[in-house]
């Protein structure tokens, strides 16, 4: 074979080997930008949450003021989701919220006439329904992680991950107590004594 031929075998074997690379690492960046565009999902519907959060406390304030050291802690725990920075830090910062919210919804229940008042259940409406869209978009953002997590880990593609630095991204984890959703439901509630 004439040197010819040999330099376009070459030629042609680089091509490819680019193309592949270039077709992998545009695939790597694309899954990355989707798990950034799912974590922004969670994290509107978590200030969605946050900014409720006080109108709350404070219609519930209006009928259960000795209730202090329970306002303290929603409020505490608000602020810590509020300075969040990575999933791993709102995972946990969410599952304190959570469990202090219970408390507060608990406080609740033993005031028949908070639970009449419309502020208060236009409230409990809105945070059903931020509920369920947080719960929607962790599913969403955790399906692209393990997307992206699983470009970055198979043949050939974590060659190009480990060469352009591409590292897995961590999934939004519940703790087994906040699995469960906060109940806003006080329908069925018993009257205070």
């Amino acid at each position: 074979m004439p040197g010819f031929v040999w330099a376009l075998i070459i030629v042609g074997a680089i091509a490819v080997i680019g193309i592949m690379l270039w077709t992998i690492y545009n695939g790597l960046v694309a899954a990355r930008l989707r798990v950034k565009e799912a974590w922004s999902g969670i994290d509107v519907q978590l200030k969605r949450r946050s900014s409720l959060i006080p109108n709350l406390v404070e219609t519930v304030k209006g009928y259960a003021s000795h209730e202090r050291e329970t306002f303290e802690a929603v409020t505490r725990a608000r602020a810590q989701l509020d300075n969040a920075r990575t999933p791993g830090q709102a995972a946990q910062a969410d599952n304190i919220l959570t469990g202090a919210l219970r408390s507060l919804f608990a406080v609740a229940e033993a005031y028949p006439d908070l639970k009449a008042n419309e502020n208060f259940m236009h409230l409990q409406r809105e945070l059903t329904d931020t509920e369920d869209k947080i719960a929607y978009s962790r599913q969403y953002y955790n399906a692209n992680v393990r997307s992206y997590n699983e470009k970055t880990q198979v043949f050939p593609s974590v060659l190009v991950a480990r060469m352009f630095g591409f590292v897995g991204e961590e999934f939004y984890e519940a703790e087994e107590a906040a699995r469960e959703d906060v109940r806003v439901d006080f329908g069925s509630a018993r009257p205070a004594n």
